[in-house]
């Protein structure tokens, strides 16, 4: 998109991809691991560092290359589809087997009812909808989540399936050698010290009010519910704001033409977004 438009992709304000606008920069704590490039990843220590912060036993824990590993390996072993459309495009389709639902639900943004039920539960941006890191549901198949969200770090690929065990190690089997590298399984600690899940959901919580207010100021219906992004419906809004650096999501691969999702930004974000929405359209 960079190259389309003739920036630096440094210029760009990415809000077509949902990042946490408050994480710390992760790139001193990679720094603090450099040494770990010269090994073979040994997953057994980050693992049961991120089982304890999940609540969940270690033998329950799969950790893998993003949260997109995670819906490769469970959706492999255990088929299904998605409760109801639309949901996450990564998730299975078939009419059978196990029911697939995010949490909060992608792309309404909606968090679960205490009511709904699926067999297996996505919760990629539950912590940054909630403040904590897992709804801790035990009456389902599995539950796959991704670290990278919540740090803001996509690069280093960090995410998770919990699963019973018997389920976990066919997991395990289906999961290729060394799929999280030494630099990741060695940062993962420092990045759960340097969580603040309570203050980031009440962050977010604060800004998505000033990103509704700012798109509404300009006329722009806007659907906010619990996730870090917002729903606006508007026509061309991605082609609108494109030329002034700012990428949004149009959700056409959702079956929703006319609508665009909206990454909650940070306070920098805001002014740059507003400045765009400003700035003469065609």
């Amino acid at each position: 998109m960079a190259r389309a438009l003739g920036v630096d992709p440094a210029d760009l304000l990415d809000l077509s991809q949902t990042m946490n606008p408050l994480a710390p920069p992760v790139g001193p704590m990679l720094e603090r691991h450099l040494d770990t490039l010269g090994h073979y990843p040994d997953p057994r220590a980050a693992s049961a560092e991120l089982a304890a912060a999940l609540g969940v036993e270690p033998e329950r824990l799969l950790l893998t290359n993003g949260g997109s590993e995670a819906i490769h390996l469970v959706a492999a072993e255990l088929g299904g589809g998605v409760r109801s459309e639309p949901d996450f495009g990564l998730h299975p389709r078939s009419p059978d087997g196990p029911r697939w639902r995010s949490d909060p639900h992608s792309p309404s943004g909606h968090l679960a009812g205490t009511h709904e039920r699926a067999d297996v539960w996505d919760e990629a941006f539950y912590a940054l909808a909630t403040g904590r890191w897992t709804a801790g549901r035990e009456d389902c198949r599995a539950v796959v989540g991704s670290l990278t969200k919540t740090f803001a770090c996509p690069g280093l690929r960090l995410g998770y399936a919990v699963a019973d065990p018997d389920l976990l190690a066919r997991l395990r089997t289906r999961q290729p050698h060394w799929s999280v590298s030494s630099l990741a399984l060695a940062t993962l600690p420092d990045l759960l010290a340097a969580a603040d899940l309570r203050g980031w959901a009440d962050g977010i919580r604060s800004l998505r009010g000033e990103l509704v207010d700012l798109l509404t100021a300009h006329g722009l219906q806007v659907d906010a519910a619990d996730a870090p992004w917002v729903l606006v419906h508007r026509a061309g809004l991605r082609e609108a704001l494109a030329p002034h650096g700012v990428l949004v999501r149009d959700c056409a691969s959702f079956g929703m033409p006319g609508v665009a999702r909206v990454a909650v930004p940070g306070a920098e974000g805001l002014d740059r977004l507003e400045r765009a929405l400003d700035a003469p359209h065609p």
